[in-house]
């Protein structure tokens, strides 16, 4: 079978047994703060495990594209050096949601795996939980009884916690488990070693192919388990493995799966894959870092520097500098895999085909991008080179830990091309600077989160803020969380018209209000399916009735900021093209910014026209046709806009503003007719990363306070000028003159400095066969200075120069040299200055002819020229 018929047998195996196939969630996690990325199959269906929010289904199955390189989950450092772990990577999951529990999901797994894709039951081995006293749990018997019916008891083999008991972080649902792994190996190496004794031992052909999760348990913060509401099934199955099985190969990156991008990559670089094991590498880590960065951008995620962003760049430019080393690629070449990777798995993940073009220039550029800082760190590495001689020729770690953190230059790659060079990097130096940026950034995101107190079990939270600004409410549950600088606690109600921020719009603030006391609402967050309310302090009987309400203007403000963001992207669509997508949005009481794709500068003629349909739109006060609950699928015949990268359930809320103008999912609040808007303008367009532009806007009175402000600087301007009609042309024409008097005071600077080299080449004195000046000089650029040194250098043989001034207010000195001395004398400038450069408290460096220093202490110019005449004494006396 090829990979797209296995994937299909599995989800047709468990729609047979009655499960919903449900597609995959987006790669990049939005609503859960524990996760930045899907890491597990059961991460889309956490709620339904805790019981916050009932599952719509009993019975569930799916692909689901996973991502593991970062946190308690992460593979990254292996992928391409063994066979079988990945960064991005499909797990093929059947559910069961308070339904059916072990017998039937073991006996499920080997019917399908035995039957019907007939693999060989002697291949097989199971395990299965054999307790934990620390967590007072006992083995699993129930499993084991289960599976001796099915396999010889000498197959199923105990495990430990670490192996076989299952949790998705540091808390959360969990529960014992049972694994199901084959023995690949060939008939010889299975009489030498049984493959029992290679069970979760990392052997490369003896690996896990499928895991049940048997949810019973919610880990707490404080460490301890606490029985679920109801008894889940959760299992998955490494689609990649389970292809190497079926295919019979020794590894993943011999599959159908694989082979393709591999294939590409290697005619591309001009290898064979196969040949040599540092190229099979390299193809391997780019053949799998393409698939995580291709979709985490489909869903929605760019490449950043900060969080989630920043693991993408990172996974890009580990990609990027494998191929950099190991196959000579010097130009972008990531972003020519996506064509081959979208065609591939267009039928089962088709975002990334229908955003081709997007995510090739967003990697384009990213790959750009890195080749230039990689250009950059050569090139800094080149001028280290002399100063390390005086350093045994090695790169301290605080040097190589700056090239990596401020320049993205990786410590093995810093390494590399150091030995090219004959350089060391002292790498455990290195080592602890990472770690003490590594404590600074725990520190300052430390935070103590106590476990919910939980009032009412069954309660779920209800929105009821399309409707109303204020409800009658009671705390369904509550905790606190601290961090250094702050105490809050998080509550929430069993309804509430608070909106939580979602989807770009920001959450609400407001009051819970009860006969006792009033508490402040700072802000509205989203967690999974929980509407958290944040506030500082806890009321004094949280079992009290509370009037929840909203801060009603602030809302109605971000309402006309937020009705705007779908007037402008419908007007982005007719002015730029039907390739605008929306990506990503901010929607708060002050402004709106809204981030779409678009591969160039919007011109200002196409920004007027976009501002001028907007506020069109906003005159004809088209009524709010607002529709809850649609199917998804009579939505999308509708012609309703959706975003990529977000997940939507079988039911949507559809926001109409006119039919023929603008038609989108959307979940926030807006106004009722577009007339509430006012006003809309636009206050800056740029970019944000490639392919992605940004428009910030205004409305209402804040859209009016800004033209008003406008009106009244142009006015001010015209008062100045002394014209009320043409204020550009008299502008212009101040800029001419401008121009002409800037043109004649370089040319008398200029005469200065002619004037000023003359004086100083009589001062020139001999000094043990070289021509010697140091001198405290006045000019009024660090040009001036370079210019001046220059010129001296052209009538003065055999010179060394020194000249120190203050320009702008800061201390500076240069070192100008002859070349015969720097050869014959062996004189250096970069070292000479750098020296010169304590008296002023600074640093500079340079070539060896010729080198600048800038620094804070003024006042130490004065004794410059005396160190610099000891140090050229010391210097060719030596």
């Amino acid at each position: 079978m090829n990979s797209a018929e296995i994937r299909q047998k599995f989800l047709d195996f468990f729609a047979s047994k009655q499960h919903q196939v449900v597609p995959s969630a987006p790669i990049v996690v939005k609503d859960d703060p524990t996760l930045m990325f899907t890491n597990a199959g059961m991460n889309q269906f956490k709620d339904f495990f805790l019981g916050t929010k009932p599952a719509p289904y009993r019975r569930a199955v799916d692909t689901q594209k996973c991502l593991r390189v970062s946190g308690k989950h992460n593979d990254l450092e292996e992928v391409g050096y063994d066979t079988y772990h990945h960064t991005m990577f499909e797990m093929l999951g059947n559910w069961s949601f308070g339904d059916y529990f072990k017998k039937d999901a073991l006996e499920w797994a080997w019917e399908l795996l035995t039957e019907v894709y007939g693999l060989p039951k002697d291949r097989l081995y199971v395990s299965v939980f054999q307790g934990d006293e620390k967590d007072n749990l006992s083995k699993d018997q129930d499993a084991y009884d289960i599976w001796k019916t099915m396999i010889s008891e000498d197959r199923i083999l105990f495990g430990s916690k670490k192996d076989n008991f299952w949790e998705m972080g540091d808390s959360g649902p969990c529960g014992p488990c049972s694994e199901i792994h084959i023995d690949l190996r060939t008939e010889e190496e299975i009489a030498q070693v049984p493959g029992k004794d290679l069970v979760n031992n990392d052997h490369p052909q003896v690996v896990e192919i499928w895991n049940n999760v048997f949810m019973e348990f919610n880990r707490l913060a404080d460490g301890s388990l606490v029985k679920l509401p109801a008894q889940h099934v959760d299992t998955g199955m490494g689609f990649e493995r389970l292809c190497m099985a079926i295919q019979g190969k020794r590894s993943n990156y011999d599959t159908d799966v694989f082979q393709p991008l591999i294939q590409f990559v290697a005619q591309e670089a001009g290898v064979k894959y196969g040949d040599d094991e540092k190229t099979d590498i390299a193809i391997r880590v780019i053949s799998d870092h393409i698939r995580a960065i291709a979709f985490a951008i489909a869903d929605g995620q760019l490449p950043s520097n900060n969080k989630a962003g920043y693991v993408i760049r990172r996974i890009l430019r580990r990609a990027v500098r494998y191929g950099f080393t190991f196959l000579d690629f010097k130009k972008p070449f990531l972003y020519k895999l996506t064509e081959v990777l979208a065609d591939q798995l267009a039928h089962v993940f088709p975002e990334l085909k229908q955003q081709l073009g997007f995510v090739q220039r967003v990697i384009e550029e990213e790959e750009n991008a890195f080749l230039r800082t990689l250009d950059n760190g050569l090139q800094r590495l080149g001028a280290l080179k002399d100063k390390l001689k005086e350093n045994n020729n090695t790169i301290d770690g605080k040097t190589a830990f700056e090239l990596y953190d401020t320049f993205g230059f990786p410590l093995d790659l810093t390494a590399l091309i150091a030995r090219e060079k004959g350089l060391k990097v002292d790498e455990a130096g290195f080592d602890v600077e990472m770690e003490q940026q590594k404590n600074r950034s725990r520190n300052a995101s430390a935070s103590e989160q106590s476990d919910w107190t939980i009032l009412q079990p069954d309660a779920s939270t209800e929105f009821i803020g399309y409707d109303c600004d204020t409800s009658e409410s009671y705390i369904v549950r509550y905790r606190q969380v601290k961090t250094k600088s702050k105490s809050e606690y998080h509550i929430v109600l069993d309804k509430t018209p608070f909106y939580a921020e979602s989807g770009g719009q920001i959450g609400d603030t407001g009051f819970l209000i009860s006969d006792a006391e009033q508490i402040e609402v700072l802000d509205t967050k989203k967690e999974n399916d929980l509407i958290i309310h944040i506030t500082t302090k806890l009321p004094q009987n949280v079992e009290a009735a509370f009037r929840s309400e909203v801060d009603a203007a602030r809302r109605n403000l971000i309402r006309k900021n937020h009705s705007a963001t779908h007037l402008l992207h419908a007007a982005l669509r007719k002015v730029l093209g039907e390739h605008v997508q929306q990506r990503g949005s901010l929607v708060s009481e002050k402004i709106l910014r809204f981030d779409f794709s678009h591969f160039a500068k919007v011109e200002e003629a196409q920004l007027r026209e976009v501002e001028q349909i907007v506020n069109e739109r906003i005159r004809e006060s088209i009524p709010l046709d607002e529709q809850r609950n649609v199917p998804i699928a009579q939505a999308k015949e509708m012609g309703a806009t959706a975003l990529f990268g977000e997940k939507y359930g079988e039911f949507v809320r559809v926001i109409t503003f006119g039919r023929d103008h603008s038609v989108e999912l959307c979940g926030g609040t807006h106004v009722l007719n577009t007339g509430n808007i006012g006003y809309f303008k636009i206050i800056s367009e740029s970019s944000v990363a490639a392919g992605v532009r940004r428009i910030e806007a205004i409305t209402a009175g804040a859209a009016e306070e800004y033209t008003q402000q406008q009106l009244n600087e142009l006015q001010a301007v015209r008062e100045v000028l002394g014209t009320q009609s043409n204020v550009s042309g008299a502008v212009q024409k101040l800029q001419e003159e401008n121009k002409a008097l800037q043109k004649q005071l370089e040319q008398f600077e200029l005469k200065q400095l002619s004037s000023l080299k003359d004086e100083l080449v009589q001062k020139v004195q001999p000094l043990d066969g070289v021509n010697f000046l140091a001198e405290k000089v006045d000019v009024s650029t660090a040009d001036y200075l370079k210019k001046l040194a220059f010129d001296m250098r052209q009538v003065v043989d055999n010179l060394v120069l020194v000249l120190a001034a203050e320009i702008d207010g800061k201390p500076q000195i240069a070192v100008m040299l002859s070349d015969n001395l720097v050869s014959n004398k062996k004189l250096n400038a970069s070292q000479l200055v750098r020296e010169l450069a304590k008296e002023i408290k600074g640093g500079g460096g340079g070539q060896p002819f010729y080198a600048t220093a800038g620094g804070k202490e003024t006042a130490g110019l004065q004794a410059v020229p005396t160190k610099a005449l000891e140090l050229i004494k010391n210097s060719l006396n030596a």
